[in-house]
């Protein structure tokens, strides 16, 4: 049925119209589209004050900023990530936050992470960066055994990734197989001992490797891990020091078992051996090593050691 020339009158005005908005889409698109990839494409500015300002502007409520800085800072390293764009604020955040808490854990927790692993990949200057904030992390959390295993990591495994250096290379591996002989002390885990010592014998320092691994000796109440680490000291051919190390370990469990036998080992070893009070009343007596409070110059070779000097 065709249509009347009426009702193709009343057609033409709306037939018109969408013909002129087809055109006027086709024309402005193109500019519309390269307008909005640039404003994708431009860097965010990063709208908070300095650090020592920012301290200030926060009228005493520190922790709660911390709390807003650190979620921000989450959420836009993620959104960067995964609309594949450079996020160069990251270390502002970073910054800020240590500024408010400086021992805040979480930023040495995740700062190799944010500062490495990005779209256009981590820089020797990026590695120099994060070794830079996992230290001012030590020096604020210097027990925490976290920090410590994060930058022994960071320092033995991942920075190579970064650097450029074979010879720098080398030296970062040493001193993270050291971070992570000390991460072990502090967790308490000879596993940690036993890895380091071997990245630490594999740099040429076999004497620090000896040394890590007569303190995991001490430091472990299991028979089998005793051994293996026994098995590592012949191995570097430090007998003697694993000698030592088996007659240190027997004293301290007789001392354990004599004198404290109702608290763990490790209960044990920061109590300290027990000492005859009457024996040691006076100031000559004070001073001998019976009367120490420490495991240290109560220890078979610590007596040995003095005997030698004499």
């Amino acid at each position: 049925m065709k249509p009347t020339p009426k009702q193709t009158r009343d057609w033409l005005p709306a037939l018109l119209v969408a013909a002129l908005g087809a055109a006027g889409v086709a024309l402005t698109q193109p500019g519309l589209s390269r307008s909005l990839h640039a404003t994708k494409a431009r860097e965010d500015v990063y709208l908070f004050p300095p650090p020592a300002e920012l301290r200030v502007a926060t009228l005493g409520y520190r922790a709660a900023v911390v709390d807003m800085l650190w979620a921000k800072l989450r959420v836009e390293y993620g959104m960067h990530l995964v609309e594949k764009r450079p996020f160069p604020d990251t270390s502002h955040y970073l910054d800020a936050l240590l500024e408010l808490e400086p021992n805040y854990p979480q930023v040495f927790k995740y700062v190799e992470t944010m500062l490495c692993y990005r779209q256009d990949g981590g820089t020797v200057a990026d590695a120099h960066q994060v070794r830079a904030y996992l230290e001012r992390g030590i020096a604020a959390r210097p027990d925490d055994y976290e920090v410590w295993l994060h930058y022994g990591q960071f320092m033995a495994f991942m920075a190579a990734s970064y650097l450029k250096s074979r010879e720098e290379i080398e030296q970062w591996r040493i001193v993270g197989a050291s971070a992570l002989a000390r991460a072990a002390e502090l967790s308490d885990d000879p596993t940690r001992s036993i890895e380091a010592a071997n990245l630490l014998n594999t740099g040429g320092e076999r004497e620090a490797a000896v040394r890590t691994l007569e303190r995991a000796y001490s430091l472990t109440d299991d028979e089998p891990t005793r051994e293996h680490i026994a098995q590592k000291l012949a191995s570097l051919h430090a007998e003697d020091v694993r000698d030592r190390a088996k007659e240190d370990g027997g004293f301290i469990e007789r001392v354990w078992r004599d004198e404290w036998p109702f608290l763990p080992r490790a209960a044990a070893l920061l109590v300290g051996p027990g000492r005859n009070t009457l024996a040691c009343v006076g100031g000559a007596a004070a001073h001998e090593p019976a009367c120490s409070a420490d495991w240290q110059p109560r220890l078979p070779s610590s007596r040995h050691d003095e005997s030698a000097r004499h």
